[in-house]
């Protein structure tokens, strides 16, 4: 008689909703409630249909926590000490993440908050590496839940409170959390060439750094260019894509461009 043993759990997928998509980025702390109803939709069906089994979803900043940073001059390099300018910032990104969780729940989706400034440190300044223990957001996952982190302030020694950005926590989830996939879904088709075409794919930053250029909107953690050198870093293939691309990418599709 052979011992049984439990089948691996399936890797998980993470994915990123943009804060330019799930909010209009130039009016302060406003939802884009459609495109956010949207998203929420395709991650609900997905889940159910049974295309994807285990989620992690990272949402960013959008008009919310970026506009707030940006007011107190708090970046992902630049810190604060001043309590209430932490809690204009976690309290804008806190009101988001309940926003999206709340659509999420009413499609059925077990979401729940994780909430960085909680849980994650930069012990070594702002320009050492994000300390994010996994072992919540892991078991959540175990447990059948669909964990949503978001775009926060983080600890950070001899810095006060820094930004950290849902690009990094992407990285982050991924590498930790061992993702088959990851996506990042935004505003635009994919990462876009000088005239203005999405490029296919992406395996260096070099090939398109000059095509690169800074976000069009208040975004205190690097726009485009830093998402590419961020999903770079992955062993996981990841995808950069609009929301005509987020249905296809959870069903295990190819959306926009892929990075690796």
């Amino acid at each position: 008689m052979t011992e049984e043993t439990e089948a691996p759990e399936t890797p998980p997928v993470v994915l990123k909703l943009g804060g330019s998509l799930i909010t209009e980025k130039h009016r302060p702390e406003t939802l884009d409630a459609d495109a956010l109803d949207a998203a929420c939709d395709a991650v609900a069906s997905a889940l159910a249909e049974g295309a994807v089994e285990r989620l992690v979803v990272v949402h960013g900043g959008g008009s919310f926590g970026h506009h707030h940073a940006s007011e107190h001059g708090v970046s992902t390099t630049a810190g604060t000490d001043d309590a209430d300018a932490v809690m204009d910032i976690h309290g804008a990104m806190t009101e988001l993440n309940r926003a999206v969780i709340d659509r999420l729940r009413d499609r059925g989706v077990p979401a729940i908050p994780v909430h960085p400034l909680s849980v994650s440190a930069r012990p070594d300044g702002a320009d050492g590496d994000l300390d994010l223990p996994l072992t919540s957001t892991a078991t959540l996952l175990g447990e059948g839940f669909v964990p949503v982190l978001h775009g926060d302030g983080v600890a950070t020694a001899d810095a006060g409170v820094t930004v950290v950005s849902g690009d990094e926590l992407v990285v982050e989830l991924a590498a930790g959390l061992g993702a088959r996939r990851v996506g990042v879904c935004s505003t635009v088709p994919g990462v876009l060439d000088g005239d203005g075409a999405v490029i296919p794919s992406i395996d260096s930053f070099e090939a398109v750094a000059d095509a690169l250029g800074a976000s069009d909107a208040t975004d205190v953690s690097g726009g485009m260019a830093a998402k590419v050198r961020e999903l770079l870093a992955l062993d996981a293939p990841a995808h950069v894509f609009g929301a005509d691309g987020l249905a296809p990418f959870l069903r295990g599709e190819g959306a926009g461009t892929r990075i690796d």
